[in-house]
């Protein structure tokens, strides 16, 4: 029983820890790098209209907020997790893969950054973050 609570622990943890560093990371970056002079993003319908006025130096915070996000959710379960912990820290990984892959599908980005996106900011990201916590497991 122990073990069942510790394991939802991390994962629930995961999960909140990893949203709240994308989300932390996404409003840093509209503060750093502002979107083009007169794009509303105050919507989706306006943010899909201006997605062609975007520049790569605009999509550098959202890979972040994608890729660190997932890195904190999958260390956090990874380290609190009693058993399976790198079945733990995937399952944070196919979660914000899942988010990832509906924001493709809702807000039409460039091709190179969906293809960047999806490869590399999700399931490479839980995976290091399970090898952050168990340096030295084989696995």
């Amino acid at each position: 029983m122990k073990y069942i609570m510790l394991n939802s622990i991390a994962i629930l943890g995961g999960l909140v820890l990893g949203s709240v560093v994308n989300m932390g990371l996404i409003s840093l970056g509209a503060e750093l790098i502002p979107p083009p002079a007169g794009v509303d993003v105050s919507s989706m319908e306006a943010l899909e209209k201006a997605m062609p006025l975007f520049m790569p130096k605009h999509f550098v915070f959202p890979f972040l907020a994608h890729s660190l996000g997932t890195l904190a959710g999958a260390v956090f379960a990874a380290k609190v997790a009693a058993t399976h912990k790198l079945i733990i820290a995937f399952v944070i990984g196919l979660a914000f893969l899942t988010g990832g892959i509906a924001m493709v599908f809702s807000l039409p980005s460039p091709i190179w950054f969906n293809s960047l996106d999806l490869i590399v900011a999700y399931l490479p990201m839980a995976y290091l973050g399970y090898k952050f916590v168990n340096r030295n497991d084989a696995h």
